[in-house]
């Protein structure tokens, strides 16, 4: 850990990131028109978010400035790789890491690492499905695009609601929180795919307390107590390949798992690499 991360994170461990979460709900969803636009066309400028893809050019016309961050693309953005047994790549961002799943472990940065079962809340019988399999996590900055899509085609068995912190999940703060992902709000869902279990975990962080999915709205806020799942069987959603399931409202992580020997990531697909999604991340086995 450097003294440049030391700075960046110790303050983080007093803020009242939740309180911190709410303030800033209520300046993205602000309406008002100046202040909106304002802060749209710095995002722009100071990230460089590429408008030319976005399917909705005049900033005039989102209500809000997070209807901009949540912003629709152009339908021939993001082409969802068909190739054969290929893993699509579930979002736009930068790969935290890729790898492994050693004995329950997950790597996070630099010696630290969580464990799958932390991650997922507690559930053991979830977890003992990941055992070592393989997982990779993806950090999505400022400009990137904030939906999120389904790297194969899924049928919804379960969804998890674990309450936590919401420290950054920037590059200082990675490689100096222990256990980073395992003690930030999350939502965890899981899948039923034809090569067996998936986990999509969505990371919420500082100033992102809002998660939701395609089949359910918004799953938090509300800032509960502790961890609430739902079990989906007679009529449970199946999602397509490439097609949207949830969405960040401002930027996160989002971490994929999968089984032990079913998906091999491609040799490319390595910590710090830009990626978009639906672009091929890896193949699986079957």
């Amino acid at each position: 850990m450097t003294f440049k991360e030391i700075l960046t994170t110790l303050p983080q461990y007093i803020l009242p990131h939740h309180f911190l979460s709410m303030l800033m709900s209520k300046f993205t969803h602000s309406e008002i028109k100046a202040l909106k636009n304002l802060s749209i066309t710095q995002t722009i400028k100071i990230y460089g978010v590429n408008m030319s893809e976005v399917k909705e050019q005049d900033i005039n016309n989102f209500a809000s400035f997070n209807h901009f961050f949540t912003r629709k693309l152009k339908d021939d953005a993001r082409p969802v790789t068909a190739d054969i047994n290929s893993i699509a790549c579930p979002a736009d961002g930068t790969v935290s890491q890729a790898g492994l799943i050693e004995q329950g472990d997950i790597f996070q940065a630099k010696g630290k690492s969580f464990t799958t079962i932390d991650l997922l809340g507690g559930d053991e019988k979830t977890a003992a499905a990941f055992e070592n399999g393989c997982f990779t996590t993806i950090y999505l900055s400022p400009k990137d695009y904030h939906r999120l899509h389904m790297p194969i085609k899924g049928t919804l068995t379960k969804m998890i609601h674990i309450p936590g912190s919401l420290f950054s999940v920037n590059t200082a703060t990675t490689n100096s929180v222990p256990r980073l992902f395992a003690r930030n709000e999350r939502v965890a869902c899981v899948f039923d795919t034809e090569i067996g279990p998936m986990a999509l975990i969505l990371v919420g962080a500082i100033f992102v307390s809002s998660i939701e999915t395609t089949w359910h709205g918004v799953v938090t806020p509300p800032t509960i107590e502790s961890v609430r799942s739902w079990q989906y069987q007679d009529d449970a959603p199946v999602i397509e390949k490439g097609e949207e399931m949830g969405r960040f409202n401002m930027g996160s992580t989002i971490i994929v798992l999968f089984a032990k020997d079913k998906v091999e990531w491609d040799a490319t697909f390595e910590a710090g690499k830009t990626v978009k999604l639906g672009e091929m991340i890896g193949k699986s086995f079957s």
